[in-house]
């Protein structure tokens, strides 16, 4: 008994550690974004500070970074991390398209794409078809450079620090509360002045909450970070890159579209009952 209480309060002490580095590691990013410039490379930088907030707590607790769980052994997970979010994302704009709160093809954004493409006097269908299917390929490749940084800290790290002291269901829970709060201040750059700044930061909540259940999932059933990476990859790529963009907004549109509308959280919330369920029921 002694022992188990001795690792648990130890278990903590290394959770505290790490958000207490991830703290300050990312208020020097976030200083640098709200205060300086909101650039690309100011939030590439803090997209990398769970995993060099991880790399430093091991470091102080004395383990190695390769007791992470960077192995995989089966691939089935990363085709359903690839797989789940091209549905809610892709049920979550039929759903906005069908309703009116916004409209299948942009035509700026088809416009670019046809210019980045070098295809001028080609279909509008083909273009975006082409399009699609890079973006759903290479940009997920490249992104997953970016959602790395995030997920060797929280799936590949946090998730299973918190596995040693609380059931799955509050793993998944208080990972992705701690993930959306850390996010909280870019909600904050974006709709500062708005009426419905808290309205957006309670959409964002929820769709964060929701896709952690399903990442945390895939994360011990695979015992490894690599579907989480992709799942986040593919994620920012089908919304920010593909469904959006494609988008063309109305006076409704704002309360409905994106991670920060209420359609894409909703819709990911009946997703992870799903998953919460799955995992109740194999013990997890």
């Amino acid at each position: 008994m002694t022992v188990y209480i001795t690792s648990k309060h130890q278990t903590w002490r290394t959770i505290a550690l790490f958000l207490g580095v991830l703290t300050v590691l990312s208020a020097i990013c976030y200083y640098a974004i709200l205060r300086l410039n909101p650039t690309s490379i100011y939030i590439g930088a803090l997209m990398m500070c769970p995993a060099i907030a991880s790399f430093i707590t091991l470091k102080l607790m004395k383990r190695s970074i390769s007791s992470l769980s960077w192995s995989l052994k089966a691939s089935k997970y990363l085709k359903l991390s690839y797989i789940l979010p091209v549905c809610y994302v892709a049920i979550s704009y039929i759903l906005i398209w069908v309703f009116g709160y916004g409209n299948f093809g942009n035509q700026n954004t088809i416009t670019e794409w046809t210019q980045e493409l070098g295809m001028t006097g080609y279909n509008t269908s083909v273009v975006v078809l082409v399009m699609m299917m890079l973006l759903a390929v290479v940009g997920v490749v490249k992104n997953i450079g970016s959602t790395l940084g995030e997920e060797i800290g929280w799936r590949g790290f946090f998730v299973f620090e918190l596995r040693k002291v609380v059931s799955f269901g509050s793993t998944s829970i208080i990972s992705g509360l701690i993930w959306s709060i850390w996010h909280w201040p870019i909600i904050w750059l974006i709709y500062n002045g708005s009426n419905q700044l808290f309205f957006h930061i309670a959409a964002f909540t929820l769709m964060i909450v929701s896709i952690s259940i399903i990442m945390t999932y895939f994360t011990f059933k695979s015992n490894s970070l690599w579907p989480a990476a992709l799942f986040h990859s593919v994620h920012n790529i089908f919304i920010q890159k593909i469904f959006t963009p494609l988008t063309s907004t109305n006076d409704s549109s704002s309360f409905w579209l994106d991670e920060y509308g209420i359609m894409i959280p909703f819709v990911a919330c009946l997703f992870a009952i799903v998953f919460w369920r799955k995992a109740k029921k194999e013990n997890l």
